[in-house]
């Protein structure tokens, strides 16, 4: 596991020196020409309060039995995936262990690109018949309700806010947000980070939340949390603050920082879809229950995150109907 996760480090280092060039590896392609970080924006000073309207765990009951895989039921959602011939996978490129670019294949693998290849299995019965897009966090519910992608799968949170917008998934991970600090830091969290920079990812829940801490930190929103960390490495924010499997990933590559605090709060992961094809939520649905049953959940955290120790048990579905 370690030289997987080393094997990654050194995707990332590459993709530092290469991201002027774009995105050219064979089948990805990126949504739109990545621009330089946006400029820093303060914590707001009141947050608004947390949607609380629904569960946000509580996704689409499957509908019956799983179709063979090819032979999807007609005026689906995936009969029209079926019938392209591959699932189109919305994820980025730099979130080490759940979607980062190899550096000796150039493909973007990871926990986050299994699960979506499990969709491919389960539509086309060939987990390789899936074409990458890369897309920025502040883009991920736009771009399945426009049709740009048939699924994200990029470390999304499930909140009510963005329920109103897309459909989710059952929930196929639990994470919780923390801080990355340099190894020297006397801070144990965000509480004692009040006035400092914290950088989030632009567009994610890890950015709202370092606004409304009581500390009052400046929150710095950069495009990727990749950014984030090239900043803190310049010395240009004090912390990064996201979930802490994204975290775990940074600080493989930075033997100066630490991760710190108790969870500021729950991050579970759904992919999301549009709401337009409620049937393929369903579907999607019906396959994440199967693969926690047979043990496919199980084998995919090992090939990926078994660093962190063993497997838990995976989420449990949650449905609204």
């Amino acid at each position: 596991m370690r030289t997987r996760a080393a094997a990654l480090v050194a995707a990332l280092t590459l993709l530092a020196v290469t991201a002027c060039s774009g995105d050219t590896s064979g089948p990805s392609d990126r949504v739109r020409p990545e621009t330089g970080p946006s400029t820093e924006q303060a914590a707001p000073e009141a947050a608004a309060p947390a949607d609380t309207s629904c569960n946000p765990r509580a996704s689409r009951r499957p509908s019956g039995a799983l179709p063979a895989a090819g032979k999807m039921p007609a005026g689906t959602y995936m009969r029209k995936i079926q019938e392209r011939g591959y699932l189109i996978l919305g994820t980025s490129q730099d979130t080490l262990l759940f979607s980062s670019r190899n550096p000796f294949t150039g493909a973007i693998e990871g926990f986050d690109v299994d699960m979506g290849r499990q969709i491919a299995q389960a539509v086309l019965g060939d987990p390789g018949k899936i074409r990458i897009k890369v897309i920025p966090y502040a883009d991920r519910s736009e771009v399945v309700a426009d049709g740009t992608v048939d699924i994200v799968a990029d470390t999304m949170t499930a909140n009510c806010a963005r329920w109103k917008d897309t459909d989710f998934s059952s929930i196929y991970y639990d994470a919780g947000q923390k801080v990355l600090v340099k190894s020297t830091s006397d801070a144990r969290g965000i509480d004692d980070l009040g006035g400092k920079k914290i950088c989030a990812a632009e567009g994610s829940t890890s950015y709202t939340n370092i606004g409304a801490a009581a500390s009052k930190p400046t929150a710095v929103a950069l495009a990727t949390f990749g950014d984030c960390l090239v900043a803190f490495q310049r010395n240009e924010v004090d912390a990064i603050s996201t979930d802490d499997t994204i975290l775990v990933g940074l600080s493989a590559q930075d033997p100066y920082a630490k991760i710190v605090g108790p969870a500021l709060s729950k991050e579970p992961y759904g992919m999301a879809i549009s709401n337009a094809h409620q049937e393929f939520t369903r579907f999607v649905n019906a396959v994440l229950e199967k693969n926690r049953a047979n043990g496919t959940w199980k084998k995919t955290y090992e090939r990926w995150l078994g660093d962190l120790g063993p497997a838990p048990a995976p989420p449990a579905a949650e449905y609204r109907d």
